[in-house]
């Protein structure tokens, strides 16, 4: 991977991770109700739910390749899809508030893996984000020692980052990070990177 590749695949990150969804509003909860070193098994379980999709992502994208050249260029086109439907779905539900929801009984590590797992974007939106970058022309393997310490400590730093906040702001963090506008900015990021990745998917 280029520094190049790697500097847009941060970016992309970067906004993939902070653009507010339950995991934040998990992590800013307990901030506020634990004060933040008791809060960071919540984050220590997103981490973990990360380096899991992180690793599936990779072992799928390694057998589509091997199946099929074309089927993995097809992932690439409806994967840059659903990361446009991820920045319009953020757009029009920014108005709505979001729940991190509710795992009665469980742990802190438990309830936030949890949360983590079933979140909309994790699942299909890990698989898609991680195609854009993979170079078909490298081995999987040597991409992911530098793709998946990258994301892992962007990761950290956001959820670190919306810990503290609920900590040291209370309910004012939930005010600042979920404004519509802030939400919707983050959307159109989605959308922009949808539609350049998409656009130069045919020529990688």
């Amino acid at each position: 991977m280029s520094f190049e590749a790697w500097t847009i695949f941060a970016l992309f990150w970067l906004v993939f991770v902070t653009t507010p969804g339950p995991n934040a509003v998990n992590c800013i909860q307990s901030g506020m109700s634990l004060g933040f070193v008791r809060a960071l098994p919540a984050v220590a379980a997103i981490l973990c739910q990360a380096s899991l999709f992180l690793t599936l992502s990779g072992f799928g994208i390694t057998a589509l390749l091997a199946a099929s050249p074309t089927a993995f260029l097809i992932l690439k086109y409806a994967g840059a899809g659903f990361l446009v439907y991820l920045g319009l779905r953020a757009i029009l539900t920014a108005h709505l508030p979001i729940k991190a929801g509710k795992h009665a009984g469980r742990s802190l590590f438990t309830r936030a893996f949890l949360i983590a797992t079933i979140n909309p974007k994790s699942v299909a939106g890990y698989f898609a984000a991680f195609s854009q970058f993979v170079d078909p022309n490298t081995p999987i393997a040597a991409q992911m020692w530098l793709i998946v310490p990258t994301a892992l400590s962007l990761t950290t730093l956001s959820y670190c980052t919306y810990t503290a906040l609920g900590a040291g702001l209370g309910k004012l963090a939930l005010g600042a990070v979920f404004n519509v506008w802030f939400r919707r900015a983050m959307g159109l990021c989605f959308i922009a990177y949808g539609l350049a990745l998409g656009a130069t998917s045919g020529r990688t």
